[in-house]
Parts: structure tokens; C-alpha cells; sequence
């Protein structure tokens, strides 16, 4: 192996210093002192040609790698980092595009083998290749798509949750408004039914109340023709109407009491011809008029259906008949006889 041109020799050491080694007062061959050696431009000036120093690949490359090696570790922890942290594509980290060290250590002329040539490739690109570069644009813009997406979603989501609340508000609303008419129509159909049933019942009430008073009251006469009623007008009566009900039979046909009570009167009344008052116990007065006879007096306690005369045409009439008037609390103006009876419970 060629090497470079020997330093030259330390001049010899004096005698006067011995042979003892140098400790402490004491001096050692092989330690000096030496002569004093001033570097030229000729003396450090590596050799040209092919009898330079060759270098080991191993060992240049070992220090360029060294290099190299601090460059890959820092831009890949960088992108390892960045794609840990934010997920987004590594990010490539500018590095100053240095030779080799190999190139720094050559010769002056730059020429030499490839071995002691300085690496084409920047540090900055070292352990980025060119799939992981289009990677990383494409991991942003996919990134930034995904998140365009993933907002329009959940603003379509919103919007159909709005649109869903909505149709549920609409569908309880109407839910509640048809509850509030349903309910509303069945208070009124049970309105209407307890109307009904209450009317049922009043009337089935009044039917019994009357058929118990239908009991107690009955028809002065039977085998009869109604011929005039109450209130109807003609010059035949003086008052210029019929104050009461005509039940027309024949002579001798008997008259019997409508209800219990009492005969006040008894006797002739002029125009009336023979009349029979009856006054109940509630004060009502019932005048039975037109009388062929009388069968009571006056004081006397009769019961419903006691016989108290028979049909006649005396007074002021124009054939045989029962002229029958009702005087509630004996006032001397009457009421119609038919709707008495009627109230009664009877029906003439």
C-alpha cells in the first residue's frame, strides 16, 4: 500500500540527559526533546497520481452514513410524527443538499473514483419516495374530502332530524287535535244520551205519575160525543165564547165524581140549569152543568167515580149534554177542561 512521504526525523537527543526514563526530574529517550517542525504547502500536499491513499468504501461511507443516517431519522420521525398526531400525510423536511464526505476528504481537483464522490441525492429526499409524496397529497385531499363529506352528512342528517321532529310534531298534533274531537263528540253523544235517557226517564215518571193519578181521577161520563171545547166563540153564550168542555149523551146518562172531594153547591143556576159543584182538596171547583137530576147535597164527601147526577138539557142548551168547567182556587173565570183532564192523566 503506497503511502505519503515520511516525516523527518527528530534530531537525536543529548547524551548529557541519559538513558533513564523521563519522570519527574528524570528523562526518557523516546520522549523528546524534539526539533521544532513547521508544516509547508509541500509537506501536507497529498500525492497525485495512483499512489494516493485509498480509501475503504467501509469507512467513508461509514462517516457520509453517519450523515445520511441523522438526515433519514429526522425526516421519518417528522412524517411518523405528523401522521400520529393529525393523521395527515408525512411532511417532507427541507434539508441543505450537502456532498458526501467522502467528497470533502478528495482531491482538490475534484477528480477521483466513484467511491470518493460526493451522493447526488439531497438529503431532503432521502427515505421520501416518490409513492409516498403523491400519498401524502393524496391522503390531504382525501382528508379534505372526507371531511366535506362527513359535514354534508351530518348536515343531510340535521335536516332529516328537523324533518322527522317536524312530522312527529305534525303527527302528535293531529294526534292530540283528533283525541280533542273524539272526546269532545263522545261528551256530546254522552250529553245527548244522558239528555235522552233523562227524557226517557222524566217521561216514564210522568207516565207513572199519571197512571197512579189516572187511578185516583176519573171521567165524568161515558158513552159521549165531545161537541164543543173551551173557548170557542158563538152568540149562543153570553160571554161571546164556551167557557167550558160539552160531553153530549143522552138524557139520563149518569154523571160521576172525577175526583174526591167535597159538594159545595147543589141546585138550580139559571142559564147553567141544574149544576153540582165539587171543590177538591186542593180548592179546585168542578161545575157539572145541565143536569136532568142531582143525586148529592150540599156538604157531602164523595169519592172518584161516585155517581153525583145524571145528563140533562135544562138552562140554556140546545140538547142533552154535561157542560163540565174547572175553577182552580174557585175563581170565578175558568180554565180549558180538556188539558185538566188531560193533566190528570185522562184522555176525553
Amino acid at each position: 500500500m503506497a503511502s505519503n512521504r515520511p516525516a523527518p526525523e527528530a534530531p537525536f537527543a543529548p547524551s548529557q540527559y541519559g538513558t533513564e526514563t523521563f519522570g519527574y526530574g528524570n528523562y526518557r529517550t523516546d520522549e523528546g526533546p524534539w526539533e521544532e517542525w513547521n508544516p509547508t504547502e509541500d509537506s501536507i500536499r497529498p500525492l497525485r497520481g495512483r499512489h494516493r491513499v485509498a480509501r475503504q468504501r467501509g469507512g467513508g461511507l461509514a462517516r457520509s452514513s453517519t450523515v445520511l443516517g441523522v438526515g433519514v431519522i429526522a425526516a421519518v420521525g417528522a412524517g411518523g410524527m405528523a401522521s400520529a398526531n393529525t393523521g395527515k400525510p408525512p411532511v417532507s423536511i427541507s434539508m441543505p443538499d450537502l456532498p458526501s464526505v467522502g467528497s470533502l476528504l478528495g482531491d482538490g481537483d475534484g477528480a477521483g473514483t466513484e467511491a470518493t464522490k460526493g451522493s447526488a441525492t439531497a438529503l431532503s429526499s432521502v427515505g421520501v419516495t416518490e409513492a409516498d409524496s403523491a400519498e401524502g397529497t393524496t391522503d390531504a385531499g382525501e382528508a379534505l374530502r372526507n371531511r366535506i363529506m362527513a359535514q354534508a352528512e351530518q348536515q343531510q342528517g340535521q335536516a332529516e332530524t328537523k324533518a322527522v321532529a317536524a312530522a312527529v310534531s305534525a303527527a302528535d298534533q293531529e294526534a292530540a287535535d283528533a283525541a280533542a274531537k273524539a272526546e269532545k263528540e263522545a261528551a256530546a253523544r254522552a250529553a245527548a244520551a244522558k239528555e235522552k235517557a233523562e227524557a226517557a226517564a222524566k217521561k216514564k215518571a210522568e207516565e207513572a205519575r199519571l197512571a197512579a193519578l189516572a187511578r185516583q181521577y176519573s171521567l165524568p161520563t161515558s158513552s159521549y160525543t165531545i161537541t164543543s171545547t173551551f173557548g170557542q166563540a158563538g152568540s149562543m153564550w153570553s160571554s161571546g165564547y164556551h167557557t167550558g168542555l160539552d160531553f153530549a149523551a143522552p138524557t139520563g146518562t149518569l154523571i160521576k165524581a172525577v175526583h174526591t172531594g167535597t159538594i159545595t153547591e147543589a141546585g138550580w143556576a139559571g142559564s147553567y140549569g141544574y149544576r153540582t159543584i165539587l171543590t177538591l182538596d186542593d180548592g179546585t171547583e168542578l161545575w157539572f152543568c145541565h143536569q136532568s137530576s142531582i143525586s148529592v147535597s150540599v156538604g157531602q164527601k164523595v169519592n172518584t167515580g161516585d155517581v153525583i147526577g145524571r145528563v140533562g138539557a135544562t138552562g140554556n142548551v140546545t140538547g142533552p149534554h154535561l157542560h163540565l168547567e174547572v175553577h182552580p182556587g174557585g175563581q170565578s173565570s175558568g180554565i180549558d177542561p180538556m188539558a185538566w183532564l188531560r193533566s190528570k192523566g185522562l184522555t176525553p
